[in-house]
């Protein structure tokens, strides 16, 4: 699998299972229970005899799972992982030697970057992804952040030290393709056999990444004076402020009021942490979206996309939330 298509699979999902699996028999109940749980995909790290039977055995039962084999650290492992069936080769750090070696062999690559020289290196070989490895150490969201500035064609993977309590900090970054660990899937749950828990780590783990949260309602006034008169009542009964839009009024941040109707009743705005990974799973869950009420930024990004249809007589719409929510 090419680069381009295991990254646009990462990104789509946020959260990348980096299990190391010592028991094989165990790998394709492990598989089971991170497809149940949403995440069908994973890295298995090079770290136990067994990894390479594991992968293959994942991908012999769910072929359509993404399956990365990580901590690797030569082309002769390169080699061997994808002998096995990975899709995908992890470094923890960078090796311009390995990087090349899988370029040539057709295999996607993400190495550890942590520093401006090394991704600058990494984007020579044509890298766009790199792999911020160990994260939280080497300075988190604020070195991403600075990173970001002068490589803005790279994405950044952060592995190590990342949690359910800071996952969705990590996420809400647009720089950030996903974050990785194992934190859904530690090694008690796997030597307990508790994939139960697995899975439901896991769907906790996506709900955290899109960050799904009630941002604003509706309201349908019908004409700007209209819609200016109920902002105005809403702010001064809850002591908010009003800002006018192109086509609308809000009072706070709340309740936006419509100079022309949306929805039958209104609409409702769900916020999230990011557009494209909601729209996957939201598309995926059978919603619709009406391309004609996208809304965009400068660099061309959707910032709000409206159902196609609507719920109990509401339009619905998602739309970028900020960083710290």
């Amino acid at each position: 699998m090419n680069q381009t298509k295991v990254k646009e699979t990462i990104e789509k999902y946020g959260v990348l299972p980096v299990i190391n699996i010592t028991c094989p028999e165990k790998a394709v109940l492990l598989a089971d229970a991170l497809i149940a749980g949403g995440l069908p995909l994973i890295e298995v790290t090079l770290r136990s005899d067994s990894a390479f039977e594991s992968i293959a055995a994942i991908k012999k039962a769910h072929p359509q799972m993404l399956v990365g084999a990580g901590t690797v650290l030569s082309t002769g492992t390169a080699d061997a992982a994808v002998e096995s069936g990975a899709d995908f080769v992890v470094s923890p750090g960078y090796d311009p030697e390995l990087v090349r070696h899988c370029i040539r062999i057709g295999v996607a690559v993400t190495p550890g970057c942590t520093t401006a020289s090394e991704i600058q290196d990494a984007v020579k070989c044509g890298v766009t992804t790199v792999k911020f490895f160990p994260a939280e150490q080497s300075g988190g969201l604020k070195t991403i952040g600075l990173l970001s500035g002068p490589f803005p064609t790279v994405k950044f993977l952060p592995t190590g030290g990342i949690t359910f309590d800071n996952l969705g900090s990590y996420l809400a970054n647009d720089r950030v393709i996903a974050c990785g660990g194992s934190f859904m899937a530690n090694a008690d749950m796997l030597a307990a056999g508790d994939f139960r828990a697995i899975a439901d780590a896991c769907t906790r783990a996506v709900r955290e990444s899109l960050g799904f949260r009630l941002d604003h309602i509706g309201i349908n006034g019908g004409s700007r004076e209209a819609s200016l008169a109920a902002a105005r009542q809403i702010a001064s009964l809850f002591g908010f402020d009003t800002r006018a839009c192109s086509a609308s009024v809000f009072a706070g941040e709340i309740a936006e009021c419509m100079d022309t109707p949306r929805g039958t009743h209104g609409h409702i705005g769900i916020s999230t942490r990011s557009i494209p990974r909601a729209m996957h799973y939201l598309s995926v869950r059978g919603v619709e979206f009406d391309p004609d009420a996208f809304k965009y930024d400068k660099r061309g990004n959707i910032t709000c996309a409206y159902f196609k249809d609507e719920i109990a007589g509401f339009a619905w719409h998602i739309v970028k939330g900020s960083i710290t929510k």
